[in-house]
C-alpha cells in the first residue's frame, strides 16, 4: 500500500493512495475517531509509552510529556544517534501498530507500506537521513522524501487542476517553510525556497502561556504541569475565530485551584505580529518579481486567524487558504507516492553542500560546494547525480570537515545558517591503508602520498542523501560512507590487503 506520511511536529497525518482517491487514514481511540496520531512520547522512570497511549496519560502528573519530537532533529547532528530501541524509532513502531490497525480493511497484514515522506524545505541532510533511517528501522518501505510546501502545491494542482507559479506559504507546529513552485503538466518545478526552522504553531502556544502566567511563573512549572498548560493554551488559540475578543485559560489544567485567566485576543495579537512578520519578510522576497497565480495557506499553524489577515493586508486576493490546512502535504505526498496520479515533482539543494579544503600551503581555508544551492535533484527512480574531484595530495590522511550553507559569501566563503558536519580522514599514503584509528595519527606531509592520485566521487539520490566514496587510483584502494558517521560503519571497497601491500611497496 503506498501512503504519504507528514511527520508533523505536533501530529503525524497520514494519507492513503486508493485508485485515484487520496482519503485520510482514520485512527480509532477510547475518545473517538481522529485522522492523525499524536507524535508524543510519555516518561516515567524506565517506562515509555507512545503515541495514543502517551496521550492518555498527560493529565496525570506523574508522567513526563515529550512533545514536540521533530524539533529535536533539527539539532540533529554527526553526533546524534538514532538507535533501533531509540525513542524517535519506538514511537514509529508504535503508530505502524496503530496504521496497520486502521487500514486492515484495505491492506493485509503483511503488505509492504511504501510510503513518501515530507519534511521542512530547510531541513538539511542531517535531518533527511534520520528522517528516511528512523522510518525504515519501523518497517516501512521508503520511496522518498518531498519537502512539506512542494507537497502541498501537488495538492492544490491535483484538486484546483492548477498551471502556473504558485507559493506556497507552510506555516506548520514547529517550523516554517514558503516555496516557489512551477506547476506544468504533470511536472512541478521547485524554483525557489525559503524558511525559518524554529517558527511554528508551538511558538504561539508559549507566547500565549507565558501572557497568562509570565515567564518566571511558567518557568517554575514542573514538565507534567506545563505539558498540560501549553495543551489547553493550544486548545483555546485553535478554537479562536476572526471575531475572538477574549480568550479564558482555564489554570486548574496545571493544579485544581488555581482558577482562571483572561487574554485579550488583541494584546495576544500583537505579540504574535512580530514573529509572523519574519514569515512575510521571507515570503515577501520570494515573490518580489514574480507574477504568481496564488500564494497558497497551509499548515496547522496558519489556523491563527491573524495569519489569513497579515497575509491578506500584505498580498490581497491572491491569498487562498487551504480547505485542509493540516493534511494538504500527507494529500500530496500519497500523490506523488501514487504511480498512476501522472504527477512528477523535481525537486533542488536548497543548501551549498560542501568541503573545507587547504589553500595558500596551508596557510588558509576555503569552502568547495560540491553540490551549491539550487542544484537539481534526480526524479524518484532515476540514477543519482554524481560529482568528482581529483587531484595529488601532500598530506598522510585527508581530513575532510563537511558542511551546509544557506548563503555563499561573495568571497566564496560559506555564510547565513551553516550545519556542521562530521569529519571523514582517508589515507592518502598507501601504507596507512588498512589503518582502522586514523584520528590517532599525527597528519604530516608525505612524499609518498604526492605520488598517489585520489578521487572524490560524490552522489546524491532523489531524497537529497549523499554518499562519497574515496579512492586512491594509484594503490588501488577506496572507501565509501554515507553522510554522515551516524550511519553506519565505513564500507571498503578496495582489494585485498595482501594484494595492497604489495602494490604500496612497489
Amino acid at each position: 500500500m503506498k501512503l504519504g506520511i507528514d511527520f508533523g511536529t505536533t501530529r503525524i497525518v497520514v494519507a492513503s493512495a486508493d485508485r485515484g482517491n487520496y482519503p485520510l487514514v482514520s485512527f480509532e481511540t477510547a475518545e473517538g475517531t481522529f485522522d492523525w496520531f499524536p507524535a508524543l512520547i510519555a516518561l516515567r522512570g524506565d517506562q515509555r509509552r507512545y503515541g495514543w497511549d502517551a496521550w492518555h496519560l498527560q493529565s496525570e502528573p506523574e508522567w513526563t510529556i515529550l512533545r514536540s519530537i521533530k524539533r529535536y532533529l533539527e539539532d540533529a547532528g554527526p553526533q546524534t544517534r538514532i538507535e533501533p530501541g531509540g525513542l524517535l524509532a519506538d514511537l514509529l513502531n508504535g503508530m505502524v501498530t496503530a496504521l496497520r490497525e486502521a487500514i486492515r480493511a484495505r491492506a493485509g497484514e503483511h503488505e509492504p507500506l511504501e510510503i513518501m515522506l515530507g519534511v521542512p524545505a530547510n531541513a538539511n541532510s542531517n535531518q533527511r537521513f534520520l528522517t528516511v533511517d528512523a522510518f525504515r528501522r519501523a518497517g516501512f518501505s521508503v520511496l522518498g522524501l518531498l519537502n512539506e510546501p512542494s507537497a502541498a502545491a501537488i495538492e492544490f494542482a491535483h484538486r484546483q487542476k492548477a498551471s502556473g507559479r504558485l507559493l506556497v506559504y507552510d506555516l506548520g507546529g514547529g517550523t516554517f517553510d514558503v516555496s516557489l513552485v512551477e506547476l506544468g503538466a504533470g511536472t512541478h518545478t521547485v524554483i525557489a525556497w525559503d524558511g525559518i526552522s524554529n517558527l511554528g504553531g508551538d511558538d504561539f502556544d508559549h507566547l500565549l502561556a507565558a501572557m497568562a502566567l509570565g515567564e518566571e511563573r511558567l518557568d517554575s512549572l514542573v514538565p507534567a504541569e506545563l505539558f498540560r498548560f501549553l495543551d489547553e493554551c493550544r486548545r483555546q488559540k485553535e478554537a479562536l475565530h476572526p471575531n475572538s475578543r477574549k480568550i479564558v485559560l482555564d489554570l486548574d489544567v496545571i493544579r485544581d485551584g488555581m482558577g482562571q485567566v483572561t487574554v485579550p485576543v488583541a494584546d495576544y495579537y500583537d505579540r504574535c505580529r512580530p514573529l509572523l512578520e519574519e514569515s512575510l519578510a521571507a515570503t515577501a522576497r520570494l515573490v518580489e518579481g514574480q507574477e504568481i497565480q496564488a500564494l497558497y495557506v497551509t499548515g496547522g499553524g496558519s489556523e491563527l486567524p491573524l495569519v489569513s489577515r497579515m497575509l491578506r493586508e500584505e498580498f490581497g486576493r491572491k491569498v487562498k487558504r487551504s480547505e485542509y490546512t493540516r493534511s494538504a502535504t500527507a494529500i500530496g505526498l500519497a500523490i506523488q507516492a501514487d504511480a498512476t496520479s501522472g504527477y512528477a515533482l523535481r525537486e533542488v539543494f536548497t543548501r551549498n553542500f560542501g568541503v573545507w579544503r587547504e589553500s595558500d600551503s596551508g596557510n588558509r581555508m576555503i569552502f568547495d560546494p560540491i553540490f551549491p544551492r539550487g542544484t537539481r535533484l534526480p526524479a524518484a527512480g532515476d540514477p543519482p547525480i554524481v560529482v568528482r574531484r581529483s587531484y595529488q595530495p601532500v598530506h598522510n590522511v585527508g581530513d575532510f570537515r563537511y558542511l551546509e550553507a544557506s548563503q555563499v559569501a561573495g568571497d566564496g566563503q560559506p555564510s547565513g545558517d551553516i550545519t556542521v558536519w562530521d569529519e571523514i580522514l582517508f589515507p592518502f599514503d598507501p601504507l596507512l591503508a588498512d589503518a582502522r584509528e586514523l584520528e590517532k595519527l599525527p597528519v604530516d606531509h608525505s612524499d609518498r602520498a604526492l605520488l598517489q592520485q585520489i578521487e572524490e566521487q560524490y552522489a546524491c539520490d532523489a531524497a537529497g542523501a549523499v554518499t562519497v566514496t574515496i579512492r586512491n587510483l594509484t594503490s588501488h584502494y577506496g572507501r565509501e560512507f554515507k553522510l554522515g558517521r551516524w550511519s553506519g560503519k565505513t564500507a571498503v571497497v578496495t582489494p585485498s590487503a595482501r594484494r595492497r601491500s604489495r602494490k604500496a611497496g612497489t
